[in-house]
């Protein structure tokens, strides 16, 4: 009587019989590289969802710039107006779906937006405390306009020197503050200063 066969599969030229050592190490190495797949499947989606709920903030040059497919575009749109929790969360992941069709190029070019809305955001508060910081500069010390005037020729010297012998004036207390303890307030001439410094500074 002919011996049954045994049941198995080939792998690589190598018959591994069914149940055998081989087969269950074969089995456990699938399953092992099936998880990690549907993690790093789910680990993309979470990310590209997130990348398309950051893009919804992004000013409207800029988001106007990378030019997203129109479906992509009225879903985030549509995203902006549920209110609704749950309505909101199914909503945003129709957009992470509808990221996950975009090309690389498509990605890297939504993340350089972002990149360069949170860069410019960092050099607009510099530039607002680099102005305050002229302005303060500029009311309470003489030297200081000497020192705008060498850094910054262009300024209308006769506009300025006004402009900061008004602050001053503006900034002394009267006796009813001096009694009453209180800080002057700074006048229209302080925030004259501060306007006229930050434009100087945004044109250079």
């Amino acid at each position: 009587m002919s011996r049954k066969p045994k049941k198995g599969y080939f792998v690589r030229g190598q018959f591994v019989a069914e149940g055998s050592e081989l087969d269950l190490q074969l089995k456990a190495e699938q399953k092992h590289f099936q998880d990690n797949s549907r993690t790093e499947l789910k680990r993309e989606s979470e990310e590209l969802q997130k990348l398309g709920e950051q893009l919804m903030s992004l000013r409207a040059e800029l988001f106007e710039r990378l030019q997203l497919p129109e479906k992509l575009v009225e879903a985030m749109a549509q995203a902006r107006r549920i209110t609704n929790f749950e309505g909101k969360r199914r909503q945003m992941q129709y957009v992470g779906k509808l990221m996950r069709q975009l090309d690389e190029d498509e990605l890297a070019a939504a993340r350089a937006a972002l990149d360069e809305q949170r860069h410019g955001s960092a050099r607009e508060s510099q530039a607002l405390h680099e102005a305050e910081q002229w302005r303060d500069d500029l009311v309470e010390r003489d030297e200081a306009l000497q020192a705008w005037l060498d850094a910054h020729p262009d300024t209308d010297t006769q506009q300025l020197r006004a402009l900061i012998r008004q602050a001053r004036k503006e900034r002394q207390p009267s006796q009813d503050e001096i009694s009453r303890g209180l800080v002057p307030r700074h006048g229209r001439a302080y925030r004259e200063i501060f306007q006229l410094v930050k434009e100087q500074l945004q044109h250079e």
